[in-house]
């Protein structure tokens, strides 16, 4: 007979959704915390906070404004991150679950049956098991690493002074973020991407944040793979495919997160894992064994992307498929992909190659420019002012812009945007792309005034435009005069 009704292995965010909801439902609940906190994903938007102000107050003079270059204190940068960690810790403290009736075991747990794990020196016995832990850093492969000092996403805030040069390695969504925020905090910075920035988004979005990172000096190395590293007096050297060394203070190893799966025994449940996570079907149900699902960094459903926003959304598919037995689906390409930078990149849906290589025929490409809306205007002051090639942080909305792939129906495929918080702008889209709705649901929308969605707003009614001025509804109108 089982011990449990649910039993969560990790700390992520879906896992505590699920535990929370299940206790709730009045279900026996264990919840495996395995010592990972995931309130320190906040620590890079509040780095990235902070870095902002700093920009901001050096283009304070384009408006008008006499304020001194600032002065960046580590130390209060530091404890403003180490607040905001701080301020989510009790949401997902143990002693939070344990007054929901849910039973905390503190400690790392592994499957010893395809119906039970140990954990904290106990068997726990389960009808339905939750994998909810997180990434973790991949560290690429390069000879000499292993005897270099190496931060990863994890370590960076740690740094009791700025790095003098920091040599970010890329390939994970953090990397731009992570630099653009060292160099506006007054850090020299070198980004090395063996993609290509931003991968897997709009290139000509890329090319915006690209002139983005520039601006704030950051310096990039682009589509050239790391060759070697090794420590120096002073620091760490990293040698790049082709000959060129970069020789900084700090490496920051800042790639795509692989799933955590060491030590969880998969093959004494009969779980079938794969080098993207642990294989689900759809419903995020673990192939193998029909008892068990898995979410966030550890399914392979969603390849990794997302984050806590993919995280979120897979806590109604768990919802419905594991308790209530419903028939559920999770879509990752209704998951918003954000970049934290300024301003920042979204993908949301197919990309304008993506939805090529997937044989869709006859595509409607719809752009509008965020310095054709008022907001804009009201930010930048007109190109006299700075404009798109302003520095700072008021340049991200002249030089934004919003993509649009639809079919010839009107039905939107993908959107991708480089806007000043175009992860608020994101929901609208993964909205229409979730409900399948037309584009003229966005077209008809109202807004307040001014924001910058009114660009996502444009480019929509761009697939109206032709339609409305046709001949034939000139001539409609025509007739129409006539009637009082």
């Amino acid at each position: 007979m089982a011990d449990y009704d649910v039993v969560i292995l990790g700390a992520g965010t879906a896992g505590h959704s699920v535990a929370a909801l299940a206790a709730a439902l009045g279900l026996r609940v264990a919840l495996v915390a395995d010592g990972a906190a995931p309130e320190s994903r906040i620590a890079l938007p509040a780095l990235a906070a902070a870095a902002r102000r700093a920009a901001l107050l050096r283009d304070a003079r384009r408006f008008g404004l006499g304020a001194p270059a600032p002065t960046v204190e580590w130390d209060g940068v530091r404890a403003h991150v180490r607040g905001a960690v701080a301020a989510l810790a009790p949401d997902h403290a143990p002693a939070r679950f344990r007054a929901m009736g849910i039973e905390v075991i503190e400690g790392r747990g592994y499957f010893a049956a395809p119906d039970a794990v140990e954990a904290g020196g106990r068997r726990l016995r389960f009808r339905r098991c939750l994998l909810a832990g997180g990434g973790v850093p991949a560290l690429p492969h390069l000879p000499g690493l292993d005897s270099v000092p190496c931060l990863t996403e994890a370590t960076i805030h740690d740094l009791a002074v700025p790095p003098a040069h920091l040599l970010v390695l890329g390939g994970g969504e953090a990397a731009p973020g992570l630099a653009q925020a060292h160099a506006r905090l007054g850090c020299r910075v070198t980004l090395v991407e063996p993609d290509g920035l931003a991968a897997g988004h709009e290139p000509e979005l890329a090319d915006g944040l690209r002139r983005a990172l520039r601006r704030d000096g950051v310096s990039l190395r682009e589509g050239v793979a790391p060759a070697w590293a090794r420590a120096t007096g002073t620091g760490v050297m990293l040698g790049l495919e082709g000959g060129e060394a970069l020789e900084g203070s700090h490496l920051l190893a800042a790639g795509a997160r692989a799933p955590a799966l060491a030590g969880l025994d998969l093959a004494a449940a009969g779980i079938e894992a794969t080098p993207r996570g642990i294989a689900t079907d759809r419903g995020l149900r673990a192939l193998g064994n029909r008892r068990v699902w898995a979410a966030g960094p550890l399914a392979d459903a969603g390849d990794g992307q997302g984050g806590e926003a993919a995280e979120a959304a897979q806590v109604m598919t768990l919802a419905r498929g594991m308790l209530f037995h419903l028939p559920a689906r999770f879509d990752p390409a209704t998951v918003p992909r954000l970049l934290g930078t300024d301003p920042m990149l979204a993908q949301v849906g197919l990309t304008e190659a993506a939805a090529r290589a997937a044989g869709h025929d006859g595509l409607r490409l719809l752009r509008w420019p965020l310095a054709e809306t008022d907001r804009a205007v009201a930010e930048n002051g007109g190109a006299e002012n700075g404009g798109a090639e302003s520095g700072g942080a008021g340049g991200g909305a002249a030089g934004g812009l919003v993509k649009l792939v639809a079919t010839p129906k009107g039905r939107l495929l993908g959107a991708g945007l480089l806007a000043p918080e175009a992860g608020e702008m994101a929901g609208l889209f993964a909205a229409l792309l979730g409900r399948r709705l037309p584009l003229g649901a966005l077209a008809g929308l109202a807004l307040p005034w001014p924001v910058f969605t009114e660009a996502a707003r444009r480019a929509a009614g761009e697939f109206y435009a032709p339609r409305l001025l046709s001949p034939l509804s000139r001539r409609l109108v025509g007739l129409l005069r006539y009637l009082p």
